[in-house]
């Protein structure tokens, strides 16, 4: 749900401090909302807002976060410091006069025009320039038109592209004293759901639950051919979904697993590609699902648990897919599993984490009773601290714990509370940023039309095709992803994309936003700029470009199973049980065929004449007519079957390693 948030070392200890006591304080009002006294709009999200800004012009100065602010640094951050309390007060302590005002008072108006300046402020620390570029071209794209405050602009639009125009009164209104605005759909879900999540994941974090699901997933997957690589995908799978972010996943589980695949003879840049393709895949795994399954719910009007439900299929194609390639690269270069000595004993591990295992199990009974998702949070954030804590006085009460009495048990427990709030509240900045700075791209496409104009656009590029249709989301999606965190980049293309793709191509409306949520993970793994591939580049010690490379190839299950769902859509709406089975059925046979496609083996090397063979069987299979599925799948089948003959004579050697 985020990137790393953590504050520079070298800043003061009374900074360090307030950013702690911030970050506690703004955990406990959202935990106060989310499972004791409901808060109203108007002051739940206005509220989360304004810590959220304090916290993230405390956590980044403005100048650098390894500089020392100085006096000047201090002139301007303290100002920015004092604005986002405004902001955090204004909305909430004025409800009743600015919505009894027949028109928008004076006052208010600067207010919204001063929380705009700022949110934009704040993502440029926060998020990045780009995300702070693309919010200040929306909002001067509302000015653009004969009656808006910037005319002129409309003369370098092209001309589907014009509009009336909105003066500065008008924006700063419609963005800041709604809930079409700032104040919108996206921050709602990021002051809500997304922020019990964030903070559920950091209570999983600090009690120990990371190294739990990896030395797990070694268990489990270590002494099987290419075993770090296994359980690399196995524990991804798991603390992606927790962690919310690709880049935070490659460090902490990378940090392990890279390592030791290294160590097995994988190349580096292989490690840190297998790694960033499998922690990609974390955002789409439920149940958490970064922040996507929350933002889809509440635009769809799904209920969360059935977006939940339904995403696991193509979830498990996904991992399935990277399983495969790695499972294919360990047996065509003849690696062997890890010695058992040098492995976890699975009873051992469950021995003394199997208490982690209750609060994933209390989320999903949660969910599937049918509490709210913010209420299935705050519970499963109660029985973390409920699972660690009675974990703890049990190890105690044997003497295995390593407090020095009852007291000293207690005092760590609560530092072990305070060390989780605070990490949280500091884990959200960037997603909360960027779900504001959303709302202004809402606020904006709303205001002015732009979504029917984009629309439009789309189907005159596309010229009606569906397949270049969905080919221009992709590319737009990677554009986006460069300088967008993903939960962004899904809002801003859902908004500019989605009315397009439901309503002129007719992909269902739920389709619609899962295509575009997996597509918008792409730039975690797609060159030039793939920021998970960096991430394990720089623990691999590989070249970033080529370890980017690698992640690409690992991930290729992210954009065609979009295509699978949108060409068998049964998998995801559902339908008669024989076509379920059936559509189910070939998407699997389909990921197997195209990765040996790309690995030129599967159970032996695979013959040039057979590869020709598979690609235009793999295009049968995703073809919307079932006689051309049928003889796509038995193209398939046959193929397969003769390499698994092949391979029964087949032995590996280095000798056919590849890159």
């Amino acid at each position: 749900m985020t990137d790393d948030t953590l504050p520079p070392l070298d800043q003061p200890r009374y900074v360090l401090r307030a950013i702690t006591i911030i970050g506690i304080a703004l955990s406990l009002f959202q935990l106060y909302g989310a499972g004791i006294e409901p808060l109203g709009l108007y002051v739940q999200r206005p509220v989360h807002l304004g810590f959220i800004l304090v916290l993230a012009f405390l956590i980044f100065p403005v100048t650098g976060r390894n500089r020392p602010r100085g006096i000047i640094g201090w002139a301007i951050d303290g100002p920015l410091i004092a604005c986002g309390v405004l902001v955090g007060y204004w909305l909430p302590a004025n409800t009743d006069a600015i919505f009894n005002a027949v028109f928008p008072r004076d006052i208010d108006i600067w207010v919204g025009i001063l929380t705009t300046l700022v949110v934009l402020e704040a993502a440029r620390r926060a998020v990045g320039l780009a995300m702070t570029i693309i919010g200040a071209s929306f909002a001067l794209y509302a000015f653009a038109g004969s009656r808006g405050a910037l005319p002129w602009l409309s003369d370098i639009l092209p001309g589907i592209l014009n509009h009336r125009g909105y003066s500065v009164d008008r924006l700063s209104s419609h963005l800041t004293l709604g809930a079409e605005g700032i104040f919108g759909l996206p921050l709602g879900v990021a002051s809500t759901y997304v922020f019990v999540f964030v903070l559920f994941g950091a209570f999983l974090e600090v009690t120990g639950a990371g190294k739990f699901f990896i030395d797990l997933a070694y268990a489990a997957t270590g002494r099987q051919r290419g075993g770090p690589a296994k359980a690399a995908v196995v524990a991804s799978a798991g603390m992606g979904s927790i962690s919310g972010s690709a880049i935070a996943n490659v460090v902490t589980t990378g940090a392990f697993t890279i390592p030791l695949m290294k160590k097995l003879g994988y190349r580096p840049a292989q490690a840190g590609g297998i790694e960033a393709a499998a922690s990609t895949g974390g955002q789409i795994m439920p149940p958490l699902m970064g922040a996507g399954a929350f933002l889809m719910s509440e635009y769809t009007n799904i209920p969360y648990v059935e977006i939940v439900l339904i995403s696991i299929f193509p979830a498990f194609l996904y991992f399935g897919a990277v399983y495969l390639l790695v499972h294919i690269a360990a047996v065509k270069q003849g690696m062997t599993g890890l010695p058992a000595s040098d492995l976890p004993e699975t009873r051992k591990v469950l021995a003394e984490g199997w208490h982690f295992l209750l609060p994933l199990a209390a989320l999903i009974a949660f969910l599937i009773i049918g509490y709210s998702p913010m209420r299935v949070g705050f519970y499963a954030i109660l029985s973390v601290m409920a699972a660690a804590g009675a974990k703890a006085l049990w190890d105690f009460t044997r003497g295995t714990s390593q407090a020095d009495g009852f007291a000293a048990l207690i005092g760590r427990g609560v530092r072990v509370t305070l060390e989780a709030l605070e990490l949280g509240a500091r884990n959200a900045v960037a997603v909360s940023i960027a779900c504001a700075v959303a709302g202004i791209i809402v606020g904006v496409v709303g205001l002015t039309g732009l979504g029917l104009k984009f629309a439009a656009m789309m189907l005159a590029f596309s010229n009606g095709n569906l397949l270049l249709a969905l080919l221009l989301v992709l590319i737009a999606s990677l554009i986006l992803g460069m300088g967008l965190p993903v939960t962004a980049a899904y809002i801003v293309l859902i908004i500019l994309v989605g009315p397009a793709l439901q309503n002129e191509f007719g992909v269902p409306l739920l389709i619609a936003h899962l295509v575009v949520f997996w597509y918008s993970q792409d730039s975690n793994v797609t060159p030039p700029v793939a920021l998970a591939g960096f991430a394990g580049a720089a623990i691999a010690g590989s070249k970033p470009m080529e370890t980017s490379l690698q992640a690409w190839k690992y991930a290729k299950g992210l954009y065609l199973i979009p295509l699978f769902m949108v060409y068998n859509e049964s998998i995801i709406l559902g339908g008669p049980v024989p076509l379920v089975l059936w559509n189910g059925a070939i998407a699997i046979l389909a990921l197997v065929a195209f990765a040996a496609l790309l690995e030129a083996f599967l159970f032996a090397p695979i013959p040039l004449w057979q590869r020709a063979v598979l690609l235009p069987g793999i295009v049968a299979v995703f073809w919307p007519d079932l006689r051309v599925e049928i003889v796509g799948a038995a193209l398939l089948a046959v193929i397969l079957a003769m390499n698994w003959m092949a391979g029964k004579s087949w032995r590996p050697g280095r000798e056919n390693a590849d890159a």
